[in-house]
């Protein structure tokens, strides 16, 4: 079964008893380990019981491919359903998946957690085309879906959140969910004895500064421009990925993108030939490339 974007926070609360085993895969890891947790807690609570549940590492199952189908038949000493961990899961686990569709009965959940597996993967295409299956897929999130987590976990506080404060925050963090939860918990626990209701965009600098996590719309500054820009052009349209690029693109046009071209290789040139630490060399580069960010946002 193929489980939509749109449809797996639903899935994840509620999943169909009829399914055996989940694979929850994507680029996202820290949306996977998230939506693996909460899958497994629809099962059994308590993750650390060793009665009803079972830590499988992936590569066991290419030597054991029968052992998910005798999990999945098992009974708990102690009553209960059982739930079934198997992570990382790759091309390896295929064959015991396989297996746990073949098995006769059984009543625990199996939940793989796997990388970003392609259409072409195996695991995958069994994954959503058995109907005792299920594949959910964890790609970083929209811009919306960023705004979201944080106006909730503010509100949960009993917060609000300034607009200028949303979209500061929102532009610095993504990519990966654990990532973003950490930052975001960093905001609330600042806030937490703060007599002031509204989390301001100072707060935001003041914590997630020097911190916040650097996304693949930053990908500029990791290598050559024009190759950057020509992966760019791959990603789908609407995603929150090109979404982000396409939002920075705006503040480069073609003469300061080639301004910044030329400035990043001068620096390239001077790591190779000056001897001078490739670190001040690259702070330096960067600095310079943040000022004609900023040059171009307040002549809009």
């Amino acid at each position: 079964m193929k489980i939509e974007p749109r449809q797996a926070e639903a899935f994840l609360k509620k999943p169909d008893p009829r399914i055996r085993g989940v694979v929850i895969y994507g680029s996202d890891d820290g949306l996977v380990a998230e939506r693996a947790v909460a899958l497994a807690r629809t099962v059994c609570a308590d993750l650390k019981d060793p009665f009803r549940v079972v830590d499988i590492p992936g590569d066991v199952l290419k030597g054991d491919p029968a052992r998910l189908a005798d999990e999945f038949s098992a009974m708990s000493l102690i009553g209960g359903r059982r739930v079934i961990r198997v992570r990382p899961a790759g091309e390896e686990s295929a064959v015991a998946l396989q297996n746990l569709v073949d098995a006769a009965a059984g009543d625990a959940l199996i939940v793989l957690e796997a990388g970003n597996l392609t259409p072409r993967s195996t695991l995958r295409t069994l994954a959503e085309t058995e109907s005792s299956l299920a594949a959910v897929p964890c790609y970083p999130d929209s811009d919306d879906a960023l705004s979201n987590l944080v106006e909730n976990a503010a509100r949960q506080q009993g917060l609000a959140v300034a607009d200028d404060a949303l979209e500061w925050i929102v532009e610095r963090i993504g990519g990966d969910r654990g990532q973003t939860r950490s930052e975001i918990d960093k905001l609330m626990l600042y806030k937490a004895s703060d007599v002031a209701k509204t989390l301001t965009l100072a707060d935001a600098m003041a914590v997630l500064g020097d911190t916040a996590a650097i996304g693949l719309d930053d990908v500029i500054a990791a290598g050559p421009l024009e190759a950057a820009m020509f992966r760019a052009r791959g990603l789908p349209k609407g995603g929150p990925v090109r979404q982000r690029f396409q939002r920075h693109l705006q503040s480069w046009p073609l003469h300061r993108l080639g301004a910044a071209l030329g400035v990043i290789l001068e620096a390239e040139i001077e790591c190779k030939s000056t001897g001078m630490p490739d670190e001040a060399i690259a702070r330096r580069l960067c600095l310079r490339l943040a000022q004609f960010a900023k040059a171009a946002k307040e002549r809009r």
